[in-house]
């Protein structure tokens, strides 16, 4: 078993889950009293969460790049970074280390492959939503992909940081998020990404008429197909 390299706490909220879903998976898969090997470094999201509000990308860059140094030295022989939005940083935190990153938007697009959907709603902060950082990797793999309008990117945006991130699921903003994907669909998405690692707190299967890729639970499985060694 290969040790994962979790670096968390971008909330720390859905970092819990990926801890989870690993060990729950592992054990699924190996069965008996098997759990994970991996480590995790959980950052200050306040430190981070100020770095992306002042568009200070490389400071934040820094400090994961140094989390990720943290986690190969402690053993890590690949890096999970725990969130969609920091992946706009990867080459800053892949500079930083001789052991390879899993890609959140390149698993997500092998399972969005694999159900034959070519055009696909995408859920996230404002940055993953209004960025090419994530976009651009799903539609080099020949992916469509259909954000929401200006009006609702903000408030889909809102509801992360200022529910989410701190842990509260109101039934009116999984309403919201409801009628976004509604309009999602109507413009022609297949599926929904849920982009940002927080929103399956919120948004479930049942929520949509069209098929959920859970960005969290999709990387989790990832990171553990790649530590039993079988992609």
């Amino acid at each position: 078993m290969r040790v994962i390299g979790l670096i968390g706490g971008m909330s720390w909220e859905s970092s819990v889950e990926y801890y989870r879903i690993i060990n729950e998976e592992v054990k699924r898969r190996l069965g008996g009293l098997h759990s994970a090997k991996c480590l995790l470094y959980s950052v200050d999201f306040h430190e981070i969460e100020r770095y992306q509000s002042e568009g200070a990308w490389e400071k934040a860059g820094e400090v994961l790049g140094n989390a990720a140094r943290s986690l190969e030295k402690g053993g890590a022989d690949f890096i999970v970074i725990c969130t969609n939005t920091m992946h706009k940083v990867i080459g800053d935190i892949q500079s930083k280390i001789n052991i390879p990153l899993l890609h959140i938007a390149d698993a997500t697009a092998t399972q969005i492959q694999e159900k034959g959907i070519n055009s696909v709603g995408l859920l996230g902060t404002r940055y993953t939503m209004e960025q090419d950082f994530y976009k651009s990797r799903l539609e080099l793999n020949g992916i469509q992909v259909i954000v929401p309008n200006d009006n609702d990117r903000e408030i889909v945006n809102k509801v992360i940081y200022e529910e989410l991130c701190l842990g509260k699921i109101h039934q009116e903003s999984r309403e919201y998020y409801k009628k976004v994907i509604e309009g999602l669909i109507k413009f022609g998405a297949k599926g929904i990404i849920l982009g940002c690692t927080e929103i399956g707190l919120l948004v479930k299967p049942e929520d949509s008429d069209v098929p959920i890729f859970d960005t969290t639970y999709i990387h989790a499985f990832e990171a553990v197909n790649m530590s039993l060694n079988r992609v």
